[in-house]
């Protein structure tokens, strides 16, 4: 079985054709999602899709881009979360790609979801682009490997995966690990260790080839865990096996299916 650690089935390319998209998924024997919030007006959407099928979990955020919303506190975030089928926090994190003047609310923001997450137990998932050096510092200075988490659709360098490994954080791969160009990636896929690992879509963006420039969906993450069995020389069977247990372990309010 596979597990997309990292989905977005409440967008609107993906949500008009739930049930395809679930089919999809059951025909590629991935058995389970985490669907990611990204804003607190839109989370009833997330959780809604969690609700309606029992192989699909939530969680509760707001995305580091998205200025123009609802403002989360802590105390907001601990309540939404506490509900069965919310398993994480995020995603949270810092993008100074967009926001090129490094403001000082998405730090703010940032260290408000870490204290959410160490409040509730439940992890984080970290988004950081064009941040790496801020985003571990905060990492540390609030004390996010008490509730541990996963640095996902992970594109930075080995030391940025090292530093994140040593708080106790796992490594997220999307699509891009498969790109021909994602050289450097590739070399720290090949790195991370075995029960530190784990793949996502970001559907519906990032499609893996054979299928890039498309819609991507959940149903693919299995051409991810094809291209780390190649780059780290172990069969597929181990890749699915590890990432699924991973997945399990890091967000242990998620129920394994039977």
């Amino acid at each position: 079985m596979y597990v997309d650690s990292h989905c977005h089935l409440d967008f609107p390319d993906l949500a008009a054709r739930e049930d395809e998209v679930l089919a999809t998924m059951a025909a590629n024997d991935v058995g389970t999602a985490l669907c990611i919030s990204v804003k607190l007006e839109d989370f009833p959407r997330v959780l809604g899709l969690a609700e309606r099928h029992p192989q699909l979990w939530a969680s509760v955020g707001v995305h580091p881009d998205n200025a123009d919303c609802d403002e989360p506190d802590v105390a907001r975030l601990v309540a939404l979360a506490d509900h069965l089928k919310v398993v994480a926090i995020g995603e949270t994190g810092l993008d100074y790609y967009w926001q090129k003047d490094a403001p000082e609310w998405q730090r703010a923001r940032f260290r408000t979801h870490i204290r959410a997450a160490r409040e509730t137990g439940k992890p984080l998932i970290i988004h950081t682009r064009s941040a790496a050096d801020d985003t571990l510092r905060l990492m540390r200075e609030e004390n996010a490997g008490e509730a541990g988490g996963v640095m996902h659709c992970f594109t930075e360098s080995w030391d940025v995966a090292a530093g994140a490994l040593e708080l106790g954080f796992y490594i997220s791969f999307s699509g891009i690990v498969t790109f021909r160009n994602a050289k450097d990636l590739k070399e720290v896929a090949r790195r991370v260790p075995l029960d530190r690992l784990l793949i996502e879509t970001d559907s519906p963006y990032l499609a893996p080839v054979p299928h890039r420039g498309k819609t991507n969906e959940p149903g693919w993450v299995v051409h991810v865990a094809e291209e780390l069995a190649r780059l780290r020389d172990e069969p597929l069977e181990t890749i699915a096996a590890a990432t699924t247990d991973n997945f399990f372990r890091l967000f242990s309010h998620a129920q394994r299916p039977a």
